[in-house]
């Protein structure tokens, strides 16, 4: 028999979003390890917010809800909103039941950016991997460093003279600026639309962006992130970004090892990581490296070399699955709250199927 095309409103839904999603769903482990690292952040997200006034968006659902925009590349947070309106999955996901609505965009990025003043993003990070689960999968002693370049939310035609010397664009939404011929360095001109952001080519024959520089720190036994930081780009920010990171793991009576590419094969880099009880495992120059047969005879300089490329799968994942070829939004505490966040869901995406793997 044909069922009928009729459709016909239920006054009331007896069906609980639980039941709606599948039991072997990839969100649903994510999901666990998410509300436990929410849980133990509690106390801190607790800080940022007043004891009297009225109820603003709960953090934990702002969080679940940035991590559903990297999971599955949602440009904007307009549209993650939309998506709450409709997607059942999304609904239990976050929080949300069937008869919430879902919240404004303004009102989302509002209560979103107050989440920037806490660094929630890095503690969120640190609190995943702190999950007794997690912390077995982990290295102390191998990591891994790099970094990449994150194209800015700002045009060439807005980096001008910062004396003002020059003429503005024509008139328009997209008026016209020559620029060709002049010489133009980070010293004598900045982005008008993003200020942060900092002119550099990534090679020799590539052409020059305006970009920020991410930086991630990787435990070479799973692939994990354990750190991840952005800077304004320039030649010297991946090594800064790196002793940073690695200094706190160097503080322990064993050595560990770092591994990285040629760029950090860098006489001043290399001592410092040795007086910081720090194996350099630092890719070698052909010609004037820093390193000699101390290091580069051991078998597992050879292993951190093969290892340390792993960590282009973090930066390919939240360039292409994330959406952060280029960035969504303007300044550096912003887009480095973005960045760090995306790396975190980097781990939670890989996590299920580690978990699932016998010890």
């Amino acid at each position: 028999m044909r069922g009928s095309d009729e459709r016909s409103g239920s006054l009331f839904s007896y069906i609980d979003l639980e039941t709606r999603v599948r039991a072997d769903h990839p969100l649903r482990p994510i999901r666990t390890i998410v509300n436990a690292a929410l849980e133990r952040l509690s106390p801190e997200l607790s800080a940022l917010y007043a004891g009297v006034g009225r109820p603003s968006i709960p953090p934990e659902r702002l969080l679940r809800a940035l991590l559903l925009q990297a999971f599955y590349g949602i440009r904007s947070e307009r549209q993650i909103m939309e998506r709450l309106e409709f997607d059942l999955l999304f609904r239990w996901f976050v929080g949300l039941g069937v008869d919430d609505a879902a919240w404004d965009q303004t009102t989302f990025s509002k209560n979103r950016d107050r989440l920037l003043a806490g660094d929630i993003a890095a503690r969120f990070l640190t609190e995943v991997l702190a999950d007794a689960k997690v912390k077995r999968l982990l290295s102390t002693e191998h990591f891994s460093v790099d970094g990449t370049l994150i194209e800015a939310w700002a045009s060439l035609k807005s980096f001008r003279p910062r004396d003002g010397s020059d003429e503005p664009p024509a008139p328009g939404r997209n008026g016209e600026s020559d620029f060709h011929g002049q010489k133009r360095s980070n010293e004598t001109h900045a982005s008008t639309t993003d200020p942060d952001a900092r002119l550099l080519r990534k090679s020799a024959g590539q052409e020059a962006k305006l970009c920020f520089m991410g930086h991630a720190l990787m435990e070479n036994r799973n692939g994990l992130v354990v750190d991840a930081c952005l800077t304004r780009a320039d030649g010297h920010a991946e090594r800064v970004a790196a002793l940073a990171m690695i200094e706190p793991r160097a503080d322990r009576p064993g050595r560990i090892t770092l591994g990285a590419d040629k760029a950090y094969d860098v006489e001043d880099f290399v001592n410092e990581l040795r007086s910081m009880n720090v194996v350099p495992h630092v890719a070698a120059k052909v010609k004037r490296s820093a390193l000699d047969g101390r290091t580069t005879r051991h078998p597992g300089y050879a292993a951190s070399l093969r290892v340390r490329k792993r960590i282009e799968e973090a930066f390919g994942w939240a360039k292409g699955a994330a959406g952060f070829g280029r960035t969504r939004h303007r300044g550096l505490g912003r887009v480095g709250w973005q960045f760090t966040l995306a790396m975190a869901a980097y781990n939670l995406v890989r996590l299920p199927k580690l978990l699932a793997e016998p010890a």
